[in-house]
């Protein structure tokens, strides 16, 4: 599915947050937004799903405006991982992975047999399905992304938004995160949006990045041509260096702040 924003601007409290954005979001494939904090990031994540509908311009899905789509019939294509979530204590993982089901219910219907393969496919991709039954709260910060990550999955969504998904996650839960997200992408084609802060995850797993400073687009392309220390010295004001690592891939290092 297509995914186009259309001179998006935004003002909240008076305040400019976005100004005049537009992007055409490649069908099937991984983009990574990314900026300086502020930069209005989170934002437009909630503008393209409705999160925010105080915004000017226009957002479509395969020409049509999302205004005009319904909330419900929305969530059938579409499903957001925001940074602030919450979850009744009791809830088990199954169930918090079976909320991703409610758009594609009917109304006073139970769990059909559609939604027990959706929830099932959900907990095998992110490796939950032993820990079905155990309360969230109870699962370590890896394993509750995870879990979250799953119930946005059960949507079976062509188009998945994530804001920030590694936040306050060690490296090897990091990486766990972002190869289910690779791996969702690659079996479904399914169009992902992600908010990152780690310039390499943007590198190595995306396939167009879309920069973001002073509420607008600064830069967009294929990672590796637009990624460089020149373009991080520029929007975050930073000097680094590149190395090539074990697997030919071309890596970025901060070394230090070039101006406060």
């Amino acid at each position: 599915m297509n995914l186009t924003a259309e001179n998006i601007s935004v003002k909240l409290g008076g305040k400019e947050i976005l100004r005049d954005v537009s992007y055409n979001f490649k069908s099937g494939k991984r983009t990574a937004i990314i900026g300086p904090n502020g930069a209005g990031k989170s934002t437009l994540l909630k503008v393209l799903c409705l999160l925010n509908e105080k915004f000017s311009g226009n957002v479509k899905i395969d020409g049509k405006n999302i205004r005009d789509i319904g909330r419900k019939n929305l969530a059938r294509v579409m499903a957001i991982l925001p940074q602030e979530r919450d979850a009744p204590q009791d809830t088990t993982v199954r169930q918090l992975v079976s909320f991703g089901r409610f758009p594609h219910r009917k109304f006073f219907s139970g769990e059909s047999t559609e939604d027990s393969a959706a929830i099932k496919k959900a907990l095998e991709l992110t490796k939950l399905a032993d820990l079905e039954n155990r309360q969230v709260i109870s699962l370590s910060g890896g394993e509750r992304q995870r879990a979250w990550l799953a119930m946005t999955l059960a949507q079976r969504p062509k188009i998945l938004l994530l804001d920030e998904p590694t936040t306050y996650l060690d490296i090897s839960h990091q990486l766990e995160v972002m190869d289910i997200i690779a791996d969702v992408n690659k079996k479904f084609s399914t169009t992902i949006i992600m908010v990152l802060h780690d310039i390499n995850h943007a590198r190595l797993y995306s396939d167009d990045v879309l920069i973001i400073k002073d509420k607008k687009i600064f830069a967009s392309g294929e990672p590796k041509k637009i990624l460089s220390a020149q373009i991080l010295s520029e929007v975050f004001s930073i000097e680094a260096d590149t190395f090539t690592n074990a697997t030919g891939d071309e890596i970025i290092f901060p070394l230090k702040i070039t101006k406060k």
